[in-house]
């Protein structure tokens, strides 16, 4: 079952604001070029809302829903990732989401996924500083690939408007495994085949 319920909480007094910075990094590990938001006003504005730490209270900035208020985004990342801390700085004027569903590992997921179980949902409060952090489950989240989040609803406007989307937690490298590559004889070799004589190739995979 998803958890839900108000899981923020004011990030940690002795944390200094460098060091808190410091671990929302994982928007360096996002594949841009992948990234998608579906019914966001203009194009390619998710990008916007993955930025440095000290830049998220730039409001020149941002992403906006077009025809309601949802939002979705699809979040790839280069490696797999430890979810440990959601940040969400959001309009003014009830544009802010007042709900968030996180999906993992459900790439290109659509408005009629989301009827699918989240894998956890939180119920927010506005933020316009990003003193509100959002704790995933952390065993649920330990090996992301791909995040998926949902903003079904705000605080009562016509449309959503999201400023920053800060990420927090730990990033692996992606496990490539070299594949050896074999060349095979481009002429057949016709003795073979009037024989049914086989040759077996072994090739590694390393």
């Amino acid at each position: 079952m998803a958890g839900c319920g108000h899981q923020h909480h004011d990030h940690e007094h002795d944390v200094s604001e460098e060091e808190r910075g410091a671990q929302f990094h994982l928007f360096l590990k996002i594949d841009l070029l992948k990234l998608q938001c579906l019914n966001e006003a203009e194009e390619e504005s998710a990008k916007n809302v993955f930025k440095p730490w000290d830049e998220r209270l730039d409001t020149k900035k941002f992403v906006e829903s077009d025809v309601d208020e949802e939002l979705l985004f699809n979040i790839p990342f280069v490696g797999q990732v430890k979810l440990k801390g959601v940040v969400v700085i959001g309009g003014e004027n009830g544009e802010h989401p007042s709900e968030m569903k996180l999906y993992k590992n459900r790439p290109s997921m659509t408005f009629d996924d989301t009827n699918a179980e989240p894998d956890q949902t939180f119920e927010m409060s506005e933020d316009h500083d990003g003193s509100l952090e959002y704790t995933p489950k952390v065993a649920r989240f330990s090996n992301v690939e791909h995040l998926s989040i949902y903003f079904p609803r705000n605080f009562g406007a016509e449309t959503s408007k999201v400023y920053f989307i800060g990420l927090k937690g730990d990033f692996q490298e992606a496990h490539r495994h070299g594949v050896t590559i074999c060349t095979y004889e481009a002429k057949p070799n016709i003795s073979d085949h009037k024989t049914g004589a086989f040759n077996s190739v072994n090739h590694t995979i390393s």
